[in-house]
Order: C-alpha cells, then sequence, then structure tokens
C-alpha cells in the first residue's frame, strides 16, 4: 500500500473528548474513526488489524475442533422467552425495535439460545457429540456508558464459541483445551507475559469459570495476582472463596489493575433444558446437552495490545498483528531517480511477498519519521539519496529502536524469512 493512495491522514492531536490511550493513539494513527459514543468505524489499517487477529484466533479454534459458522443478529424475542432472557429486568443491556409488519425483534448481545435452537435439529445421538461451533460476528449490548475506547462498545466484534457435549469428562476436557488455546492466542497477540487465566465465581453450574486478565495500568477490572505462583482471582473469588485450593494465599496476592481480553464459562444444561436440546444415550435415555460458552473480542484484544505496548511515540504492533511488517520511508524522493529507485525497492519487497506500507508522500523527512512511529509497523527501511549512492538501508526495529544498515541483498534475504 502506497501512503498516497490511503484516503485517511495521521493527526497530530487526538479528539478533545477521547482520554483512553488506545482511542487516542488508533485515531490520530487513522486506524479507527469515532462516529458516537461506543461506536467506531475500522479504517483501513485497522481492519487490516482485527483481521489479522480474527486469523489467530480462527487457526487456534480449529485447532481444537471448533467449526466456524455465522448467526444473525436480529433475533425473535419468541426464542429468547424461552430462557427467561427477554425481558429488560432479566437483562439489561438489549436494543429492541419494532418490525414495520408487527412484533418487536431485538439485536443479539450473545447467542447461546439461537445456537442451542440449531443444534436441536442436528444432534440427536451420543454420537453426534461433542461439537464446537463458533462464529465471529457483530455483538449489540446498550451499555448505560461506553469508555475506554475501543475496549467497551455498544456494538463490537466477539468470538463466541459454544460447545455442547454428553458428559462432563467431554465437557471438561474441551473447558481445558480451549483455556489452553486462549493463552497460545495471546501470546501471539503479544500480550501473553501479562495476561493470567483468572478465577471467577462459577455461578450454578461449577464452582469456578475464568476470565482472562491482562494486567494494565489502563485497565477497569482488578485482579489479585501472585507473579510467582501464576495464579489469579478476581474480586467476588477472593471475597468468597477458600484461597487454599488454589494453592495460594491471600498475603500472596498483590492487588492488580487489569483489562479482561476472554472468559470461558460452563453452561451446565440451563439452555439446553429450556429449548429441547436433548441426546439419546448408550443406555437409550433422553438427556439434556452440556454446554460451555467461550468468548474474545478481537477489537479489545486491539486495543489492549495498543495500551499495553504503546511507547511515548505511539503504536507498537507485534508483527504478528500488523497491518504491515515494513513501513518503507521514501526520502529525497523530489529526486527522480532517487524516487524511481525507491520505488523499485516497494515492488522487490512486495513481489518477496512482503507486507509493505510505502511512505511515498512529498514531506519533510522528520514528518515522516514522527508518522512512522505513530503507526507502530515492526521494521521501519529509510531508502535515501544517501542510501541509494552507499547502497545501503536504514533498518529500525520499532519495539527496540535498534538501527541496522543493511545492503540491498541482506535487506531482501531479512524480510523474505
Amino acid at each position: 500500500m502506497r501512503q498516497t493512495q490511503l484516503f485517511t491522514k495521521t493527526l497530530r492531536e487526538a479528539p478533545a473528548n477521547e482520554v483512553a490511550k488506545n482511542a487516542q493513539l488508533l485515531i490520530r494513527g487513522g486506524y479507527i474513526f469515532k462516529n458516537m459514543a461506543g461506536a467506531y468505524s475500522f479504517l483501513p489499517l485497522g481492519l487490516q488489524v482485527v483481521e489479522n487477529i480474527n486469523a489467530i484466533i480462527r487457526e487456534e479454534m480449529d485447532a481444537i475442533g471448533g467449526q466456524e459458522m455465522h448467526m444473525p443478529s436480529l433475533q425473535d424475542a419468541a426464542l429468547w422467552k424461552q430462557s427467561d432472557r427477554w425481558s429488560d429486568e432479566a437483562v439489561d443491556v438489549w436494543f429492541k425495535t419494532e418490525l414495520k409488519a408487527g412484533g418487536e425483534i431485538g439485536l443479539a448481545w450473545t447467542h447461546e439460545e439461537v445456537l442451542t435452537d440449531i443444534m436441536t435439529h442436528y444432534v440427536s445421538s451420543y454420537k453426534d457429540l461433542p461439537k464446537f461451533p463458533y462464529q465471529i460476528q457483530t455483538k449489540f449490548r446498550n451499555e448505560m456508558r461506553a469508555k475506554s475506547g475501543i475496549m467497551r462498545t455498544r456494538e463490537f466484534w466477539m468470538k463466541d464459541l459454544y460447545s455442547f457435549c454428553a458428559t462432563e469428562e467431554q465437557h471438561n476436557e474441551f473447558y481445558e483445551a480451549c483455556a489452553d488455546a486462549y493463552m497460545r492466542i495471546f501470546k501471539r497477540l503479544g500480550i501473553g507475559q501479562q495476561t493470567y487465566k483468572t478465577f471467577a465465581s462459577g455461578g450454578a453450574f461449577t464452582k469456578f469459570s475464568h476470565e482472562f486478565q491482562t494486567l494494565a495500568e489502563a485497565g477497569e477490572d482488578v485482579v489479585y495476582v501472585s507473579e510467582e505462583k501464576n495464579v489469579a482471582v478476581n474480586e467476588e473469588v477472593l471475597a468468597e472463596a477458600d484461597l487454599a485450593e488454589l494453592g495460594v494465599s491471600k498475603d500472596e496476592l498483590e492487588k492488580r489493575k487489569s483489562i479482561e481480553v476472554g472468559n470461558i464459562f460452563s453452561l451446565g444444561t440451563k439452555f439446553s433444558e429450556a429449548l429441547g436440546l436433548t441426546f439419546k444415550n448408550d443406555a437409550g435415555e433422553d438427556v439434556p446437552v452440556i454446554m460451555g460458552s467461550y468468548g474474545i473480542g478481537p477489537a479489545r484484544a486491539m486495543g489492549t495490545v495498543v495500551d499495553l505496548l504503546a511507547d511515548e511515540k505511539g503504536i507498537v504492533w507485534p508483527a504478528a498483528i500488523a497491518p504491515y511488517r515494513v513501513h518503507l520511508v521514501g526520502l529525497n524522493t523530489d529526486d527522480a531517480a532517487v524516487r524511481d529507485w525507491a520505488d523499485g525497492i516497494y515492488t522487490a519487497l512486495t513481489k518477496r511477498g512482503v507486507t509493505v506500507l510505502y511512505d511515498d508522500r512529498d514531506a519533510r523527512p522528520g514528518e515522516k519519521f514522527a508518522d512512522s512511529d505513530l503507526l507502530g509497523m515492526p521494521y521501519r527501511v529509510v531508502a535515501s539519496r544517501k542510501g541509494k549512492e552507499s547502497g545501503r538501508f536504514e533498518v529500525v526495529e520499532r519495539a527496540t529502536g535498534e538501527m541496522h544498515e543493511l545492503t540491498e541483498d541482506e535487506l531482501f534475504n531479512k524480510f523474505s524469512e
């Protein structure tokens, strides 16, 4: 991508009404645009980051048996009344609207009911289980106060997977496999070292559920962590649980701010019983399916990466989710020979499969370098008159600031790995 072709532009200052660091930097970099409170547009660079995150999520979900699908946001009230989750008294985040033809529908904030109803048409025997369908789809939640930039919005993407099992053993096996997959995802996103599988209340179905909490000063959650023992609990568990079974005492836990980047829940048979999802076991008896739900917000993960890894100069993208691996900065391009040479480097890198954002704008070097730091691609490669004459490129690693001078062959070898 040439920057002259991007319709977005960088901003020196973030909008005055944005206080969250993730939103400030992403808006300034032209990754997102705020349409209104709780609703953002993801611009070309921002969408590419989300798609890279989604690709990692898909790989890890598919690896544990997940099957991707897509369900509608429009929701039939009758279905949700069966599980007693339609009324505003039961669930206070519904967006609802009237149909012109009469009747009321909602915009989905989750999909347990919908998928359970679907599965009644495909599950009849224990031989049909277990199954693990998932989607990456838009959710709507009528939050009283949207805040923290793209971390808490009223319209957002969610990866929601639901497990359908015949036995507790099947369910527990998948639950742990999904927890492990989540930690692999967060490691690949560059936030694994700061992310803890955190004990949370399990409600009526199990003693514990789990949140995945990333330690961050910008977080709006609070967790209690023993880094030495790799144990974390949320406030509810700290107040209620006997921590001895977790192998830790209150004195060993440190209070920290955090961002919830994922969660996993055992659902028992609540939804299968309400919606009639049963199967015949090996004794020929009709029994309800055992369920679980497993969520990750891709945009929330994106915001967490920005909040956690950004420095005073701007965003710092991990290579796995950066929109482009290389930011090629062309200097002295008013000289036709230098411009043609820089264009040739851009073409050669892209032909080798390297993703490149090429700053071919007519702008001052200082402006280009400042924008490069703000945009946060993993590597900056400078193509200048001086470099053309010496046959060398200045290559700077964004995360560390390390600079190397490489020949053309060394450059191509480095980024073709």
